[in-house]
């Protein structure tokens, strides 16, 4: 689904902080905190996740997963419209 590494590039994309990206998707710091600290994909309850997805791609973020079709290859972060448009 996800990965730390990609939360953290996304994060990074957009420009926020983990208190700014928990209030975005009604998900609280130390949940933000434990997933970007997690290894590779990461688990939780399906409704954080969907929350934190969800926010993600609302704010114009595309998670590229494993095996999906891109120049680079593997997972990967994509920025699809310009960060602080109308979602905040």
């Amino acid at each position: 689904m996800i990965t730390a590494a990609q939360l953290r590039a996304a994060r990074a994309l957009l420009g926020i902080d983990q208190r700014e990206l928990a209030q975005r998707c009604s998900l609280s710091l130390p949940t933000i905190q434990r997933m970007e600290a997690s290894e590779g994909v990461i688990r939780g309850n399906v409704d954080s996740l969907m929350k934190l997805v969800e926010a993600l791609a609302a704010a114009g973020i595309e998670l590229i997963g494993e095996g999906t079709a891109s120049a680079g290859g593997g997972r990967g972060v994509r920025l699809t419209s310009p960060p602080g448009g109308d979602v905040k």
